[in-house]
């Protein structure tokens, strides 16, 4: 497994990898590149990389169809349990903690928790009012609406923004809420100086400027894709719908763009660095990957598949 904050050289570590592991698979642990039509924007492997080794878990959704760490937990167990069948090996490579959790470990409640669906939510309730995200609930998950008054704010924001992550109603996922991990896990993660890795954010966010990140979106929207879909709430996305729509410059939306991301990989960290698993492995300007990857190529082949299966 290959972890680690956005623009730490996940990708890049991973494509060496399968030159000295030619049964490699990667499974992608991405909560974004799930996501047909979303490729500049999300940082996707290119379909030249894609040609290097077979990836897993991307491109399976469109932006308007829902899709959470409960699905992604489910779903890549029965990848990986099927690479294994087929005698291949497969290296789960991310930074979408939430998922990466949800597949190792299955998901406690508490843990469920997101920031931004949280404040999205609740800007809502100033355009709709409580009693809009109350019948949202009602529809959506009508057991737990019965056991919430109508203007207990709190406790609506919670079970929709449960909803939100797991795709499920809160009563569905307490009735399967956590599972013993079939896995004994080998975990990698990428880290650097943090100046170091925010100048390599904003340049990989000049790159997605002149790779067409601006097109891609103009695409979406001319399919009719909404700006409020969860999966164009999206550093990228969010900024550039904005800049599109006539609301901020393209410059504003570059800064935002970088900004944010910065954000994002400081979230990351802190996330990755509480789990006690991981190897981390400290990445310089001067890092030679493939070295790099020949050594941990060695380290794996000695690790089994994904680091062993629980008999």
């Amino acid at each position: 497994m290959l972890v680690g904050p956005t623009a730490a050289g996940k990708t890049a570590l991973s494509i060496y990898l399968a030159r000295f592991l030619p049964d490699l698979t990667v499974v992608s642990a991405d909560s974004r590149q799930v996501y047909r039509l979303m490729d500049i924007g999300t940082a996707k492997p290119s379909p030249e990389e894609q040609a290097v080794v077979p990836h897993e878990c991307i491109n399976i959704r469109f932006p308007n169809e829902p899709y959470s760490a409960g699905m992604f937990g489910k779903e890549s167990r029965e990848v990986i349990f099927r690479l294994l069948r087929e005698n291949k090996r497969p290296l789960v490579v991310g930074g979408s903690g939430l998922y990466i959790r949800a597949l190792l470990d299955g998901l406690f409640e508490g843990e469920l928790t997101d920031p931004e669906i949280r404040t999205r939510l609740r800007e809502e309730i100033h355009v709709k009012g409580l009693q809009g995200l109350y019948e949202r609930l009602r529809k959506l998950d009508p057991e737990s609406a019965r056991k919430i008054h109508a203007n207990d704010e709190q406790r609506i924001l919670r079970a929709l923004e449960i909803i939100e992550i797991t795709g499920e109603p809160r009563s569905v996922f307490l009735a399967r809420m956590k599972s013993e991990s079939p896995f004994e896990p080998v975990i990698y993660g990428l880290t650097m100086d943090r100046a170091k890795l925010y100048q390599r954010i904003e340049a990989r966010v000049d790159r997605m400027i002149q790779a067409g990140l601006a097109a891609e979106v103009e695409n979406l929207r001319r399919l009719g894709y909404k700006r409020e879909l969860r999966a164009l709430q999206t550093v990228g996305y969010k900024e550039m719908y904005a800049c599109l729509e006539g609301e901020i410059s393209l410059e504003e939306a570059v800064r935002l763009i970088k900004r944010n991301t910065r954000r994002f990989a400081k979230r990351q960290w802190t996330w990755f660095r509480a789990d006690k698993r991981i190897r981390w492995i400290e990445i310089e300007p001067e890092t030679d990957f493939e070295r790099l990857a020949e050594s941990l190529a060695a380290e794996i082949k000695g690790h089994g598949k994904i680091g062993g299966v629980k008999k």
